[in-house]
């Protein structure tokens, strides 16, 4: 069945592009960094662009990152009732360390509102100053972050959709996990059209079209990875047609790819029309026991009609074909 509108006056984009087969595999931002910071909602206006919830030493190192090609990413979470700390605000720090590699790297800073421009400063252009805030760094590189997208600011999907996940989440696994596991509600990172929609760290994993039914099995990695198929948006560390790929690779390698260091390139690609590409991702066993590669090339073979945001009335938001892709081939090539 294709869906053009809802038969209520507000049209979801989640919805439209579920019933319509999107495929949200290759939707995950490439990127190098993740700067996570603690923020009450509302996350109205430009909050990266101008100083309005936050220091503008924030929105400094942020620009100078920005100008100088380098990948980072910003995030907000709302502070939490268990979690938080009145009067300071929590900073998680994520980056890509080494070329081949199966998560990234964290730091994670529990400080004073005042300081937290200079922190930023430290983490993003004078990493040498980091000591300065020793007495504030927290040793959480064993916990698990789950950020669920709950932002109505930017999409009403979110909001909607996106609540359930992160309650059931938050109130069921997070308080299993015996510390091992939070859940947060944060702001938007791409990709309204695949609420509900949650970031995955520190591998840096984002899953989309969340339904309660498959979060144990996101959650806990137990029984068959081929069940998440359909939720997987792709892994941060790979580019577009990379993810796409990569997917496949999970598929067949099982749990234990989640955890090969990995690296991938792009062989061949049409880079005008985009319909094919052809891609190799080498990856190793952190202790060298399993190595290889896989060469796989990718081809757009279908087109479905979706809305990239969320509309108030059935015409607000117009609809777009966006191609849809496969995996024609893929070879174990060492």
């Amino acid at each position: 069945m294709i869906l053009t509108k809802t038969s209520s006056n507000c049209r979801f984009c989640s919805i439209l592009s579920k019933a319509n087969g999107e495929d949200p595999i290759g939707s995950a931002d490439y990127c190098d960094r993740w700067l996570i910071i603690e923020l009450a909602p509302p996350w109205v206006g430009d909050i990266w662009l101008e100083a309005i919830l936050l220091p503008q030493g924030v929105i400094d190192s942020l620009k100078l990152a920005w100008e100088s090609g380098l990948k980072l990413l910003p995030i907000a979470i709302a502070p939490d009732r268990e979690y938080s700390h009145p009067n300071f605000t929590r900073v998680l720090y994520y980056r890509r360390v080494g070329e081949r590699f199966a998560q990234f790297e964290k730091q994670e800073f529990v400080i004073p509102h005042p300081q937290l421009g200079s922190l930023v400063t430290a983490l993003v252009e004078q990493p040498e100053g980091l000591s300065h805030f020793d007495t504030y760094r927290q040793e959480t590189a064993h916990i698990r972050e789950l950020l669920v997208c709950t932002d109505g600011n930017v999409d009403v999907a979110c909001a909607r959709f996106g609540y359930p996940i992160y309650r059931t989440l938050r109130q069921e696994y997070a308080v299993a996990s015996g510390g091992r596991l939070r859940v947060w509600r944060c702001s938007h990172f791409g990709g309204h059209q695949f609420a509900p929609t949650l970031a995955d760290f520190p591998q840096g994993r984002f899953w989309g079209h969340l339904e309660l039914e498959m979060l144990h099995l996101l959650v806990q990695r137990q029984g068959s990875v081929l069940g998440l198929r359909p939720f997987y948006r792709g892994w941060s560390g790979l580019s577009r047609f990379e993810q796409i790929a990569e997917r496949e690779m999970l598929m067949q390698e099982g749990w234990a790819w989640l955890d090969y260091q990995k690296v991938g390139q792009v062989l061949a690609m049409d880079s005008e029309a985009q319909t094919w590409a052809e891609v190799r991702i080498d990856f190793t066993a952190l202790d060298g026991s399993v190595g290889g590669a896989y060469e796989a090339r990718i081809e757009a073979n279908a087109s479905v009609t979706t809305a990239l945001w969320s509309s108030t009335t059935d015409d607000d938001e117009p609809l777009v074909p966006v191609k849809q892709y496969r995996v024609s081939r893929l070879v174990k090539v060492a």
